[in-house]
């Protein structure tokens, strides 16, 4: 038994470092990996380090917690994390979100009215129901109990607050003025939620239509196609080919119903679960970038996306360089090749707008707008003028595209059904005309 101990530590470790080559992570050979505990999950975080760049980390933790002090261990400030076991199952409920603009919303009164910061998380948690904020904030107020700044007491609460919340907190501790930080936020997160909406209330009317048009298909696949069946049973091979296939359909759905029935299921769950993928959500994005319209105003909307919290963050007193590498998950892979290049140009002293220039990262309206920042010193409040102009050019293009592929889907959607209804009726048809 002694010896089975030492030889089980080793083949963990050797599985460990494996595991770090196969996802391409870099392999620590200082020494044996520690024995994972029974409760130890694989969690991802995205980290920066000097001379490294932002990168991906893969570490065994017990909780987010360790694995972000593993992550600082090695020299890494914690930029972000995936959260979770990498090879996690996809839960068909989830997590109860923490409401960060409600509690920023509420915070930022407690403030104004002259309630010192602890006091002010002190009654955020007391008035607090929910078991799952009511933990973070707790957790929170413990940090702030030892002694700790806002910016490291959300930072141990990566489930509950982004990196950009942290990053505004930890601005707000250099300028002293954490109140004016939270206004901002709320602001910058009302404007997201804002644009959000108009995307969301433009894609009611599309989905109404399918999800009719899917409902109509499953009334006659379901029901009126295998009545018909039956009716043309004896009629042989004089029904046509494009019926005798339809009708086959319907002999399956009442010979074997809950056969079909199982199968629309586990289609319509797999589609769910696909769509809640980034890898399926990526695969669209690029097949909607074939098209030239979809992809020069898809990569607007990021650029706007890109630029809003940029200035929100540079506002808040965040260096250029280190808000350039905060944002750069808001960009596809592509775009955020071409930032680190804006980066290393930056460093290099290059002012903003030309770096931005060289890289394809700005239109014709934002390059104007970044020359009047630099050389009024108002860089911050530029970009947020840019995201502004941006979103409003990209509400006009989503009005008029839903008015466009409204009537699309009406006319695309008239034609399959009426293809089944010819088609159920085509043999009614040929029978007369063989009568007459």
């Amino acid at each position: 038994m002694l010896a089975v101990a030492p030889a089980t530590a080793a083949l963990r470790a050797l599985i460990g470092t494996a595991r770090r080559v196969r996802a391409g992570a870099p392999s620590r050979v200082t020494g044996p990996e520690p024995t994972r505990g029974a409760a130890d999950v694989r969690y991802r975080l995205k980290a920066l380090k000097a001379g490294s760049g932002v990168v991906a980390l893969e570490l065994d933790a017990r909780d987010l917690g360790d694995a972000t002090a593993q992550a600082r261990a090695q020299g890494y400030a914690v930029l972000g994390t995936a959260g979770g076991a990498a090879f996690a199952l996809p839960r068909l409920r989830r997590a109860p979100r923490f409401p960060l603009l409600l509690f920023t919303q509420e915070l930022l009164a407690l403030l104004d009215s002259g309630i010192a910061l602890v006091e002010a998380i002190e009654t955020l948690v007391e008035k607090e129901a929910r078991p799952e904020t009511r933990a973070a904030l707790q957790g929170v107020l413990a940090r702030l109990y030892e002694g700790k700044p806002l910016s490291a007491a959300l930072e141990a609460e990566p489930d509950a607050f982004p990196t950009l919340y942290i990053a505004t907190a930890r601005a707000a501790e250099r300028t002293g003025d954490l109140p004016e930080a939270l206004g901002r936020y709320i602001a910058y997160q009302r404007q997201l939620d804002a644009v959000r909406a108009k995307v969301v209330s433009a894609a009611i009317y599309p989905v109404i239509l399918l999800v009719v048009a899917a409902a109509v298909m499953l009334f006659l696949l379901g029901y009126v196609v295998p009545r018909f069946s039956g009716v043309y049973e004896d009629m042989g091979d004089r029904i046509p080919w494009a019926s005798r296939v339809l009708l086959q359909w319907g002999k399956l759905v009442e010979a074997q119903p809950w056969l079909v029935i199982g199968g629309a299921v586990a289609a319509v769950v797999g589609t769910g679960v696909a769509v809640t993928r980034p890898a399926t959500r990526a695969a669209f994005l690029r097949a909607l970038r074939r098209l030239p319209a979809f992809d020069t105003q898809l990569r607007t909307w990021q650029l706007t996306r890109f630029y809003r919290t940029l200035g929100m963050l540079l506002a808040g007193g965040i260096p250029i360089v280190t808000a350039l590498q905060m944002v750069g998950g808001l960009l596809d892979a592509q775009l955020r090749a071409r930032l680190d290049g804006a980066t290393r140009a930056i460093r290099e002293g290059r002012p903003l707008s030309v770096a931005m220039e060289a890289h394809d990262l700005v239109t014709p309206v934002a390059l104007r707008m970044l020359r009047v920042g630099e050389r009024t010193g108002r860089m911050g409040d530029m970009m947020e003028r840019i995201a502004v102009f941006h979103e409003d050019a990209f509400a006009r293009w989503l009005d008029t595209f839903v008015k466009a592929i409204g009537p699309a889907l009406m006319v695309l959607i008239g034609i399959v059904i009426g293809t089944v209804v010819v088609l159920m009726y085509l043999p009614i048809f040929e029978l007369a005309g063989s009568i007459g």
